[in-house]
């Protein structure tokens, strides 16, 4: 994907929101190894699960929130011309 196709399709605001959530995790990662130290290379089943869930949902809410921006924002007004495409 060229810069054109990106600046035309917004990915910007997507790649803002999963940049912030990465520097979260990173954040979270370095603390949580500064407490135990060695142990936190084996963390329990149900660690791993919540890491998996907050990913999927971290996940999840980026792109709800990129729909509803392209929605608010329609650069192409493709969603008004299917809205009222039957009116």
């Amino acid at each position: 994907m060229g810069i054109a196709a990106a600046r035309e399709l917004w990915v910007g605001i997507l790649c803002w929101m999963f940049w912030g959530a990465a520097l979260m995790w990173l954040r979270d990662a370095v603390f949580e190894y500064l407490e135990p130290g060695a142990a936190y290379f084996t963390p329990a089943a149900s660690d791993l699960l919540n890491g998996a869930f907050l990913g999927l949902s971290m996940v999840a809410l980026a792109l709800v929130i990129r729909v509803a921006y392209l929605l608010i924002w329609d650069p192409k007004s493709v969603a008004k011309a299917q809205l009222f495409k039957n009116a």
